[in-house]
């Protein structure tokens, strides 16, 4: 992602309503856990990262590219840069390890994979989010540097080809998928962008409403997984 894009998002990500509900999900699936050491992959703006700190983790954002890892570190988090198909970190190091929408701009994301399965400890969890579906397909997938979307199908042969049980997989912004495939066939590049507050509330509203409803299984614009290393 380009350098303007990251700082875009870091300028948005508080406030917008897709990154807010992100956050509240990670908040959700590390309820029970146990707060260990943790990194955050791909960490943009550190939002993320954050949520982690508030949950008590020794959390550590890292970022491939010079303009995310400084902006997570004006933020006061710590910060490493790094690929993520080679990670500086050591083996059966950490307890925790986040990768919300990086998977889907690597070539090789197999060899991603791999790196979790080395730096997390047994009974470690791994947290996934990518853009589903290849049929969604858009210029904002080719503006923010997507390499692929991925059928739940899909996402779960790379996790079992990289070692992982996968303990639960589901579907979000499921209400707003038929909004966001029309939009998306017109549009011209990526959807982030500053929106109305009312516009912005109104969206919030509407994928909070997921919380309540059993739309997992449904078809939607992003796939979550949580994932242990198989034994």
């Amino acid at each position: 992602m380009e350098g303007t894009e990251v700082r875009k998002l870091a300028q948005l990500e508080d406030e917008h309503w897709w990154y807010r509900e992100r956050r509240h999900l990670l908040a959700r699936a590390i309820t029970g856990l146990a707060p260990g050491r943790a990194i955050d992959i791909g960490a943009a703006g550190g939002g993320n990262t954050r949520v982690l700190r508030e949950h008590g983790w020794d959390a550590v954002a890292l970022e491939y590219g010079a303009d995310g890892a400084a902006v997570a570190h004006e933020r006061g988090l710590a910060t490493l840069r790094g690929d993520a198909t080679n990670l500086p970190l050591a083996d059966a190091s950490l307890d925790l390890v986040v990768a919300f929408d990086v998977l889907e701009h690597l070539q090789d994301d197999d060899a991603a994979v791999a790196e979790v399965r080395r730096i997390l400890r047994p009974g470690g969890t791994y947290l996934v989010a990518v853009p589903a579906d290849p049929r969604l397909w858009s210029s904002h997938d080719v503006a923010v540097d997507h390499v692929r979307r991925y059928t739940r199908e899909g996402l779960l042969e790379l996790l079992d080809r990289g070692g992982f049980e996968v303990a639960d997989v589901r579907s979000w912004n499921v209400l707003l998928r038929p909004v966001v495939a029309m939009r998306r066939r017109t549009s011209s590049g990526s959807d982030l962008e500053d929106l109305n507050p009312v516009v912005n509330l109104g969206l919030r509203a509407v994928i909070a409403a997921e919380r309540y409803l059993p739309v997992g299984g449904l078809p939607g614009v992003s796939l979550l997984v949580r994932a242990q290393p198989r034994s």
